[in-house]
Formats: structure tokens, C-alpha cells, sequence
């Protein structure tokens, strides 16, 4: 399998190209930084897949589709696409930012559309193929000082719930996937608790085996997915008070 994947530097990203790479595909490989890339293809070199390093930044359209080109130049369309690059950062309402909060939504929501535009014409013309956008259980609620990082999240899973039946239709297989708390250089900034934290090996796992299912959306880890969920069906004066106390 031919599979192309933003976001590849580090985290989820990184560990999802080692393991379709030692399941024998090729896999092209994105981030900004080459040199985190080029160690991620050093690292794979013994496995039966390769990893070739791709370097671009998913908020350059232009760029975006430069990289695509150069993918389907050396191997073809890819069977599948993983628009996974993202970033977070605290935002505050009390002390607004707006460079912020402009730099999560053109990461996180602008950057999976650089990446549709760049693979979709393709997709679409050969009529098969599978995009997996990763989004967040973030963007099921507002959740305290994660303002930007959930309304950008929350937008990619609107986004796909909405694209889906089209793309079904065209023979296009789009997949939301929303992670929970996972191990990663990310996660690691965190200053307070984070329930059900997952080992990124064990995440991506869940992950591969959630695309090989028939799930639109791809939860993990469980856990955390059901209390995402209950608080997504919670009337919102009810929903606003929980919140209160969890931020004090």
C-alpha cells in the first residue's frame, strides 16, 4: 500500500508511519522539519517498508500539492492519505490572543484543507482510496482554555460528517479520527491531569485497526471516547456547571 501522512515528525504521526513501514508499505512522510524526518526513514531502514521523507508545511497550498505530485510521480496515487498534522496551545477568553488562536485554525483546520485540495482531484478521478482526517474528542465540547484547539477540531469533524456521504458516493473512503489523551511530545506540555492517557503505540494500533474497519469515526482510547461522549449529549446548563468546577 502506497499511504502518504502530514504531521510525521513526531507523535502519532511518526509512530503510524513505523508501523505501516513494518507491515511492508511505503510510506511518504511530512512535516516541516527535514531532519526529524530523515531520522524517522534512518530508524525504518531495517523494516520490510520504506519511509521517504516528503518535507513541506500543510499551511502552504502551493507546497501542498507540490509534495502530492512528487508522491504520485514516484509511486503513484496513494491508497491512503492521513491529514494529521496539528499543534495546541492554551487560549484563554480573559487574555485573547488572536495570534493564537489564527495559528491553531490554520494548522489544525486549514491545513487538512491543503491537504484534501492537494489529494482529492486524484482520489476522485480514480474513484477509490482512503483519507483518514485526525481531529480530536476535543471537538466534541468547549472545554476549558482550549478554545482554539476544540473549535478547530470540532470543524474538521463537521467537516467530514458533511464530505463523507459525497465522497462515499464517488467511491472516496473519508474516516474522522479522534483521539483522546495520547503519549506524545505534545502531551507531555500538559500541566494537569489527563484521564486515560494512552501509550502512542497502543493508539496507533487502534487506529490502523479502526481504518481497516468500517467505523466513519475512529475513538480511542474507549474510555475517554464515552465521557467525551456523555458530556456531547448533556443539556448545556448542565454541561456549563461541570465545567465550572473542573476549571475552578
Amino acid at each position: 500500500m502506497n499511504i502518504w501522512i502530514t504531521g510525521a515528525s513526531t507523535g502519532i504521526g511518526r509512530e503510524l508511519a513505523r508501523q505501516y513501514a513494518a507491515s511492508g508499505h511505503s510510506v511518504f512522510v511530512t512535516a516541516r522539519g527535514i531532519e526529524n524526518l530523515q531520522s524517522l526513514a534512518d530508524e525504518c531502514q531495517a523494516l520490510q517498508g520504506t519511509v521517504v521523507p516528503k518535507p513541506g508545511d500543510v499551511c502552504n497550498a502551493d507546497g501542498m500539492q507540490t509534495v502530492f505530485h512528487e508522491i504520485c510521480d514516484e509511486k503513484g496515487v496513494p491508497d491512503l492519505v492521513v491529514l494529521n498534522a496539528g499543534t495546541h496551545k492554551p487560549t484563554s477568553a480573559t487574555k485573547f490572543v488572536l495570534e493564537d488562536h489564527l495559528r491553531l485554525m490554520d494548522i489544525n483546520f486549514n491545513g487538512v484543507l491543503n491537504g484534501l485540495n492537494a489529494c482529492l482531484p486524484s482520489l476522485l478521478e480514480r474513484g477509490t482510496g482512503q483519507i483518514a482526517v485526525v481531529a480530536s474528542v476535543a471537538g466534541y465540547r468547549g472545554l476549558p482554555r482550549a478554545g482554539a484547539y476544540g473549535a478547530s477540531k470540532a470543524g474538521l469533524i463537521n467537516l467530514c460528517e458533511s464530505m463523507q456521504p459525497e465522497l462515499k458516493a464517488a467511491g472516496v473512503d473519508l474516516r474522522v479520527v479522534c483521539p483522546g489523551f495520547i503519549e506524545t511530545p505534545l502531551t507531555d506540555l500538559n500541566d494537569f491531569p489527563m484521564p486515560f492517557l494512552m501509550p502512542v503505540d497502543k493508539a496507533v494500533k487502534a487506529l490502523i485497526k479502526g481504518l481497516e474497519g468500517n467505523k466513519f469515526q475512529i475513538v480511542f482510547p474507549w474510555q475517554m471516547g464515552i465521557v467525551m461522549q456523555m458530556l456531547r449529549r448533556m443539556p448545556n446548563w448542565l454541561f456549563l456547571k461541570v465545567v465550572k468546577k473542573i476549571s475552578g
